[in-house]
């Protein structure tokens, strides 16, 4: 099922064996990330976000909760949760979040025979999709084997 109103400003496609909790963390995260949701636009309600995407309060609860709790919203009195300004941090502190999932997509793509180059051109796609720029595209093709990442014989 795909959720999105005019309440609920993203997309949510729910997937059977991960948590609501989980994809609608993730959802917002990704909207915050793609630009979607921008700092101190207003984020939906617990009601809202309860009988929107048909979860159960308590969920919707945690799931604000939590984004509130990681610094991605903050509730003003009188106006409701908003997104947040995010602080400002090196591009090595940035990197290190990531530092596990970074961790499972290349155990993952060991696991299933993946080469590196593969990796690295999908993540490229995906960075795109999300609104990426063309010098990121640049520099990872500058970065890409002469050999097109062809065997030797």
């Amino acid at each position: 099922m795909r959720y999105s109103t005019n309440m609920v400003p993203f997309h949510i496609t729910f997937r059977a064996g991960v948590s609501l909790f989980e994809q609608v963390v993730y959802a917002s995260e990704k909207a915050m990330v793609s630009g979607q949701l921008r700092p101190g636009d207003p984020f939906p309600s617990v009601r809202t976000l309860s009988k929107e995407l048909k979860i159960n309060p308590n969920t919707a609860h945690k799931i604000v909760a939590h984004l509130v709790n990681e610094g991605l919203l903050e509730t003003r009195p009188g106006i409701g949760t908003v997104v947040a300004v995010l602080p400002d941090s090196s591009s090595k502190q940035r990197t290190q979040l990531l530092g596990h999932e970074i961790e499972e997509l290349v155990v993952e793509a060991k696991r299933l025979g993946i080469e590196l180059a593969e990796v690295l051109s999908s993540i490229s796609a995906q960075w795109q999709n999300l609104g990426g720029d063309k010098q990121t595209r640049a520099q990872a093709l500058a970065d890409k084997p002469m050999d097109g990442g062809s065997k030797e014989q």
